[in-house]
């Protein structure tokens, strides 16, 4: 039997969304890749789109970020539909952080030197800029690693370097594209504390996408998951993995929660 152990220990009150999709569709020639697809992301909250690989959950992100443009429907943040905002001032205007699953930093650069790019892009008054990067790297606890070439990081390194380059624009909303894969299950653990502490003491929104349900279960407020192109179920995790739709598209019988 499959078991989920809870992690999240804040939950969710908070419901202004920051983010909303209004029935959203994509087609790529005659493929179908998302098919009306409508959810909010809240303010504070942790939110998780659960699926297999191939679903459209990376997707979605391009969509919020500019990435990609929906055949139909609206991508609203902050109030504002952003349908047509450029990449550049959607990130920047509406503050969003997006740490891709692949790659998102310079290989042949040391850590430093990776934070120091970004960040002469991201802050421009210096020391703002330095202070900026000296706490991030206490707050990941990278003090051993700045020197080291990004390429020759673990992965759990690696993973806090691509968050914090998201960080250091000091984003509200971050999207997280299944930032567990290929980690061990102490580095996923590690991960899951620093995801939910960054929440709590940034009072961040964010979303994750993962396709291994025991990892974004345990610490997300709420889960959506998606089947053939679309949302076939919402709710908590508690909820979910009594959804007769979830158990028959994803968990099946056995999973609980501990």
């Amino acid at each position: 039997m499959a078991i989920i152990k809870k992690f999240r220990i804040k939950s969710f009150k908070e419901k202004k969304p920051v983010i909303k999709l209004e029935k959203i569709s994509l087609s790529f020639e005659k493929r179908l890749i998302l098919e009306n697809i409508s959810f909010n992301l809240n303010q504070g909250q942790i939110l998780g789109l659960l699926g297999p690989n191939g679903v459209g959950k990376s997707t979605i992100f391009n969509v919020i970020v500019g990435l990609l443009k929906p055949n139909y429907g609206s991508v609203i943040i902050n109030n504002e539909n952003v349908i047509d905002y450029p990449i550049a001032s959607r990130s920047s205007k509406f503050k969003i952080g997006y740490v891709p699953q692949y790659g998102g930093y310079f290989h042949d650069l040391t850590l430093m030197e990776n934070l120091k790019a970004i960040g002469e892009i991201q802050v421009n008054d210096l020391k703002m800029r330095n202070s900026k990067i000296e706490e991030l790297i206490s707050q990941f606890e990278l003090e051993n690693a700045i020197n080291i070439p990004a390429k020759f990081l673990s992965g759990g390194q690696k993973k806090k370097l691509v968050i914090a380059l998201a960080l250091l624009s000091n984003p509200k909303v971050l999207l997280l594209d299944e930032p567990f894969a290929a980690l061990d299950v102490l580095t996923i653990k590690m991960l899951k504390e620093l995801i939910v502490n960054l929440q709590m003491h940034n009072n961040l929104s964010v979303c994750i996408c993962d396709h291994q349900a025991r990892d974004l279960l345990s610490c997300v407020d709420v889960a959506i998951i998606l089947s053939n192109c679309k949302i076939i179920a919402k709710g908590t995790p508690s909820e979910l993995v009594k959804d007769s739709k979830a158990k028959n598209a994803y968990f099946g019988d056995s999973f609980r929660l501990s």
